[in-house]
């Protein structure tokens, strides 16, 4: 058949009016796009892009065609397992494995006190309601420590945001005159609505322009106006120097900022002194081209910044997110179209309230930023001696020993726990290492939502409904925390019953029966969740049920939100959650004013503070800070995790859904490659300070000499015959540590690791 008969054909599929369409969201990276899934069974046939979904309008990238390679992998597991004690797995009913896990955690609360136990995980790229369902089995099992991956990515972020402005921004990239991209590549990690169209657009508008700082000359840096391909780790002298031509030749919005900041003059004061040319040439981005790119920011009407991994995992990372927020500020773009702006939130990530006043770990003394301990501290606080050491963790939708740094460490603390149990869809590398695992279902088989809602000033947020029945033996995660909250003892059937009946005559009932029980019993409010499933859930549409916390979720939006919540059509906060669990396309659950914005900032002053003494502290001391942290025993830096077409989260563990890269090369520029001997499909060993592994060479003038890549996702175990396990490329964390990571949010530098090459074998 023709190309043209084979798109023929493939449009007459697509149109069979007697296949049915499924609607539900990509779970690959947080744009969460709305799709339309075709089923065989169980079996997911065909993907396409919801025209219909309100945020991504039927876009999509080639990622979510793959995502029955996600639903249908080989090796789900559908009975608990317990380890015993020579390593093997024994197969348990639930009740069971229920009572041995609250036992367990029991156990070692009795012990050692709450401080003793972790609860890790609670969420992934669009599996988030378990991390609701998990607070309650924390507070009920008394655990005290908690965190996610979120803090081995953006706390560091976070916490400069709390500073700054007590909340969360984003950038309108969509109209944006300047768009500026830090560490990131968009065509890949999206990061907002309908990326690639978005950066076409801005490539073709000779109105608008695109920077982009990053050390590899990326999809998005082949788009852009100004590439500044700085050597790795020196984004800080790069932006500094930004910010000094911005100051220096007079190109900021004085005004504005006197009228909208506070604390502007000790920045000012040390952009001011910024040798420029010695930052250019520290970073390695010619002092020509800095200069213009620092001037179109200064002319532009909207500038719109986004950082990501590639210098949230880097040297000074912190500074760096302070540093590209002064971009914007120093030029007043703020609350206006193609600007920066606050945002709503119907489920808020972090708690920036705290930013300042942080409390710190009892074990290594580090700031626990928005109440969740640094990833890269975690295994000193299990295998140190101190007396508040870790002894339990419970693990929940995540996989630490290969995606946090230093695998090898984190199976020295699976193996040092008293007590461990891992809730997931398959025998992840963790749970191998777990006292117990627990069967989940998929995001495909229970009601989901994403939360990354981050739009301004229409604010999204989508719901969606299983397209697929549990596999038999699998529990979705509401279930499980139910069945952990029963057997603790925490609830009853005679506190449950009168608020079933009250849901039964209605929402107003309901309301008014659980506001007077959690008024007799405070308690209640702790298992909030919980109760709401238990209660409110039943009276959901089928299948619904676990959505049931989203319900108080929408009263507190109407609270905070009452007036852009009406504008965007919902009467009340019955009428908000109603469209949140009926509409597939999502929901537009807000609708602001740009004068708005204003009022979500939550700084003491209402505006936006420039002075974060630290960080000007650092921003001084840049002029002697080190820009190279190669030896001569490691003379290249590896980013350890790259995104590419075929690489995606770990939640997709069959290597057959790469189309391409299927080992996941290991990128080198033609100058390495030349100097090694080493040509494309050689094996080349990386030996790094945490340990030593082999991959497949390609040869790619995308990078900088010195400069090399690893892709994110790979080196997952996987039994395609369901034998035992094999895994295909390298896992990235087996050569990244603990030791490097920011001074400030403990963040780990997986994009700045000092490596060798050697050449395996032509």
């Amino acid at each position: 058949m023709s190309s043209t008969g084979a798109k023929d054909a493939s449009r007459d599929a697509d149109n069979d009016p007697t296949q049915a369409w499924h609607k539900t969201v990509c779970i690959l990276c947080s744009a969460n796009c709305g799709v339309e899934v075709r089923l065989d069974d169980r079996e997911i046939t065909r993907v396409r892009g919801n025209k219909a979904h309100v945020a991504s309008k039927g876009y999509t990238c080639e990622k979510a065609l793959r995502i029955n390679h996600y639903q249908n992998a080989k090796g789900r597991l559908t009975s608990p397992l317990r380890r015993e004690p020579d390593g093997s797995y024994t197969e348990v009913d639930w009740d069971t494995a229920i009572a041995d896990v609250v036992a367990g955690f029991k156990r070692v609360g009795a012990e050692h006190g709450g401080d003793a136990m972790m609860y890790y995980g609670g969420g992934g790229q669009g599996n988030h309601l378990c991390g609701a369902y998990g607070s309650v089995s924390r507070r009920a099992l008394g655990i005290r420590y908690r965190s996610n991956a979120l803090a081995q990515e953006k706390t560091g972020e976070a916490w400069v945001d709390g500073r700054m402005f007590g909340t969360h921004l984003h950038g309108d990239f969509h109209h944006a005159e300047v768009s500026i991209f830090v560490g990131k590549n968009p065509w890949h990690s999206h990061g907002f609505d309908e990326a690639r169209r978005v950066l076409k657009e801005i490539k073709a508008d000779e109105a608008r322009s695109m920077i982009v700082i990053d050390p590899r000359r990326s999809e998005t840096a082949d788009l852009a106006d100004f590439h500044l391909q700085v050597q790795p780790g020196t984004d800080a002298f790069c932006i500094a120097a930004l910010g000094g031509v911005l100051v220096q030749e007079g190109l900021i919005d004085r005004t504005w900022i006197n009228e909208n900041t506070t604390g502007a003059d000790a920045v000012l004061a040390e952009l001011g002194q910024v040798d420029i040319a010695g930052f250019a040439e520290r970073c390695g981005v010619d002092e020509a081209l800095i200069r213009p790119a620092a001037q179109r920011i200064g002319r532009a009407e909207s500038v719109s910044v986004l950082e990501d991994l590639g210098v949230e995992m880097a040297p000074n990372s912190t500074l760096v997110s302070y540093l590209q927020k002064l971009l914007w500020v120093l030029v007043g773009s703020f609350a206006k179209p193609g600007a920066m702006t606050t945002h709503s939130s119907l489920v808020p990530l972090f708690n920036y309230s705290t930013a300042g006043k942080e409390p710190a770990s009892p074990v290594t003394g580090s700031a626990i930023i928005s109440g969740m301990l640094a990833c890269n501290e975690i295994p000193e606080m299990v295998l140190s001696d101190h007396p508040d050491r870790i002894r339990a963790m419970f693990i929940e939708s995540a996989n630490p020993v290969h995606s946090l740094a230093g695998s090898a460490e984190w199976r020295e603390v699976m193996a040092s726990l008293e007590f461990s149990v891992v809730i997931d869809v398959a025998l992840t590398e963790t749970a191998r290492l777990a006292h117990y695992v627990l069967p989940a279902s998929s995001q495909y088989e229970k009601t989901e939502a994403t939360f990354f809602s981050l739009a301004f000033p229409d604010n999204t947020f989508t719901v969606r409904a299983p397209i697929l029945a549990p596999l038999e033996g699998t529990l979705s995660e509401a279930e499980i925390h139910t069945r952990i909250l029963h057997e603790v003892g925490a609830i009853d059937e005679e506190t449950l019953a009168p608020l079933r009946a009250a849901a039964d005559q209605g929402r107003a009932e309901f309301a008014s029966a659980l506001g007077e029980a959690v008024t007799a019993n405070p308690s209640l409010a702790t298992y909030g969740a919980v109760v709401l499933y238990e209660t409110l859930g039943p009276t959901l549409p089928e299948g619904l049920a676990e959505a049931a916390p989203l319900w108080f979720t929408a009263q507190q939006c109407a609270m905070k939100y009452p007036e852009a919540m009406a504008a965007a059509g919902h009467a009340d906060a019955d009428a908000l959650f109603d469209a949140l669990i009926s509409e597939r396309d999502g929901v537009v659950f807000t609708r602001h004013d740009y004068e708005e914005a204003w009022s979500m900032l939550s700084t003491p002053e209402g505006t936006i503070n420039l002075d974060i003494p630290e960080l000007v502290a650092d921003l001084a001391a840049l002029s002697s800070a080190p820009t190279d942290h190669r030896t001569d025993e490691f003379p290249y830096i590896l980013s350890a995790g790259e995104r590419r077409s075929f690489t995606a989260n770990t939640i997709i563990r069959d290597p057959a859904w790469r189309k391409r890269d299927a080992e996941g090369a290991l990128r080198l520029s033609p100058a390495d490659a030349a100097s090694l001997g080493v040509e494309a499909g050689d094996r080349v060993r990386i030996t790094t300070p945490g340990g030593s592994a082999v991959a497949v060479a390609e040869v790619n003038d995308t990078m900088l000499a010195g400069h090399i890549s690893l892709p994110n996702g790979m080196g997952l175990d996987y039994a395609p015959a369901g034998g035992d396990p094999e895994a295909t490329g390298v896992a990235p964390n087996e050569l990244t540590t603990n030791d490097w990571r920011d001074a400030y949010a403990g963040t780990p530098w997986h994009k700045h690791v000092p490596a060798k090459l050697e050449l395996v074998s032509a």
